[in-house]
Formats: structure tokens, sequence, C-alpha cells
């Protein structure tokens, strides 16, 4: 089959059309630095100014050429990446349990980044015992917390926060509080105590599933990153 002329000339111009760029989202905060060295072994590795702390941009350049990073919060890696505003990120798994979006997939651990998600109240009445029916609950993860107390048979009024989770039993906000534990100083400084354990928590890798069906550069990290965390496994 023979195409006319301008069609002719047009197509290698077409086909040599650079692809569209990668976003790859992270998060900013305690997950990152352990996140940096396992992104660079699956060849991923930011511009200088991403390392500056004065650095307020939201982007930034890759070495590799076809890929950009964006740096937000959390919470937002998860939205950015399930609607396809970028194409892979890091992320805890407690915000992956928190929103579960349909179209978002966390195909591999990356084994970095551990903590876990508890309930806190104040020391003094821990002990007390007794069941109620009924809480009110600071925390930013209302869907999870609901779901935990749920399960017991307790209705949760969650309050949402952001931060400072800590004062809200000691302002008379909430009884109790749902939010991270590492190392437990946070909780014993403000006089609180870990009552129950919800959610043991790590990095994933997360991709959007659209992006993984259409882009074969999106499976070739997601291998890349498996293998690394394979590797680790084994060290």
């Amino acid at each position: 089959m023979s195409f006319p002329l301008p069609f002719a000339r047009a197509l290698p111009i077409w086909r040599a059309m650079p692809q569209s760029p990668l976003t790859f989202a992270v998060p900013k905060g305690r997950i990152l630095e352990e996140a940096l060295p396992v992104m660079a072994r699956a060849g991923i590795v930011p511009e200088a100014g991403f390392h500056d702390k004065a650095n307020r941009a939201l982007s930034f350049a890759c070495e590799r050429e076809d890929m950009r990073l964006i740096r937000v919060r959390a919470f937002d890696v998860a939205t950015f990446v399930a609607h396809g505003a970028a194409q892979l990120g890091i992320v805890g798994s407690d915000v992956v349990e928190e929103f579960d979006y349909s179209d978002l997939y966390a195909p591999v651990d990356l084994d970095i980044g551990h903590c876990h998600l508890a309930v806190a109240e104040p020391v003094e009445g821990a002990s007390t015992g007794g069941k109620a029916s009924h809480l009110r609950v600071a925390t930013k993860y209302p869907n999870l917390t609901r779901r935990h107390f749920e399960r017991q048979g307790i209705q949760a009024e969650c309050v949402k926060l952001n931060g400072a989770m800590e004062l809200a039993p000691s302002l008379g906000l909430a009884g109790r509080i749902v939010d991270l534990v590492s190392t437990g100083r946070t909780l014993k400084d403000n006089g609180l105590v870990e009552t129950s354990r919800i959610l043991d928590i790590s990095a994933r890798l997360i991709v959007n599933r659209a992006a993984l069906k259409t882009d074969p550069r999106v499976a070739t990290l997601v291998e890349a990153f498996r293998a690394d965390a394979e590797r680790r496994k084994v060290a």
C-alpha cells in the first residue's frame, strides 16, 4: 500500500516523537532518606538541587532524561499516582490501606520505613478496664481507625488531625489517639501509652494500574525495585 507523499513524510517523524516523561512521586519526611538509596539502585537519581534543604521546589529533574520527581506529602503521593498524574511512587503501607484506591497497585514491599499504627491513651486511664460502645478518637487515619474499632463492636467518632495528635487527650478533644509509632518516645513524653497495635507498616512501591499496563518503562522499574528488595532479603 502506498501513502500520499505528505503522510509518508510525516510517518517517520511521528515514530520518532519522544515518550512523555515518567513522574515518580516521593513523600516528604522520614521515609525519603531511606528511599533514596533504594531508588538509586533502581536507576532513579534526582538532580543535585533535590538535596538542598533550602530548596522549596516540588518538581525535580532526574539523571534519567525521561523521568522527573515530585516531592509531596505522603497522602498526596497516593492521590497523584491513583489518578495518573504520577505513574509511580513510594509511600507507607498505612497510606495505601487508608485510601484503598482501586487504581493503585502496590507490587513491592521495599522493607524500609518500618513503624506501626497504634491506639494510645493517657497513662492514668489506660488500665481502668471496661468496654465503651462509643469513643472519640483523634487521628489522620479515620478509615483505618473506624475499621479497627468496628471489629471490636465499638463506634469510633474520628476527629481528623494532621499533626500534634498527642495533645488531643490532654486538651479534652478526644480520649484516645491513633497515630504512627516508631520508638514510642513521643507518646511517653506526652503522658500517653500504647494500648493496641493496628497495623505494621513499611514503605511500598506504588504504581498506577493503567500506566503499568500501557507503558513498558513502568513494568521495567517495578522489576528493578523487586529485584533490589529480593537481594536485600538474602544479603
